[in-house]
């Protein structure tokens, strides 16, 4: 099945980069295709090299390739909506912040340093032809239970990847989400000051 092309390009303010542009977060993915390996590991690469406050790199990330076991514990982790169309994507990633060091130090940067982790891959893998949805909705407890994360480490966010699939499959609430047009906050409401 090849992959269906949509143009969904950001109707930008000021010029940026176009894999910036066209990035955009799908919820109609691919049930057939595996991940492609080599765009996943270069999507994560790209998340090992974001910019960490004193190089601590407070991030980790659980890597599911659907079809495992892993994969359907994170997808029973997921509120309800997410669960109607993240199970079909190839991979679902949590996304955790070390809070606090080994030795009991709080890590107060921990979540904008995963952020800009999360940020990075997204980037890489849109690059790379592959999409990328974040989701909130999900139960950080559940993940921790099934990972025996350390209280130190906080699920934070669940990410679904993999190649876009066909928006007519979705449950008839969310097809129109995947054409709607593509709006953001104008930058003069964003920036509250600027001298």
């Amino acid at each position: 099945m090849s992959t269906p092309v949509l143009d969904r390009t950001a109707p930008t303010e000021h010029p940026v980069l176009d894999v910036l542009a066209g990035r955009w977060s799908t919820r109609a993915y691919d049930a057939e295709n595996t991940i492609d390996e080599a765009k996943l590991s270069a999507a994560l690469e790209a998340a090992r090299w974001a910019p960490s406050a004193y190089n601590l790199q407070p991030w980790r990330f659980i890597v599911a390739r659907r079809g495992t076991a892993l994969h359907a514990q994170i997808v029973d982790s997921l509120v309800e909506f997410n669960q109607l169309w993240a199970a079909n994507a190839a991979v679902l990633i949590v996304a955790i912040a070390e809070t606090e060091s080994e030795d009991g130090n709080a890590i107060s940067h921990a979540i904008y340093d995963l952020g800009q982790a999360v940020a990075h891959f997204s980037v890489q893998a849109h690059n790379d032809g592959l999409l990328v949805h974040q989701m909130s909705g999900f139960d950080p407890e559940v993940v921790r239970e099934f990972a025996d994360l350390a209280p130190r480490f906080t699920a934070t966010t669940v990410i679904a990847v993999g190649e876009l699939g066909d928006a007519s499959a979705l449950p008839e609430g969310l097809q129109q989400g995947e054409t709607a047009p593509r709006v953001r906050r104008p930058i003069a409401e964003t920036v509250i000051l600027s001298a």
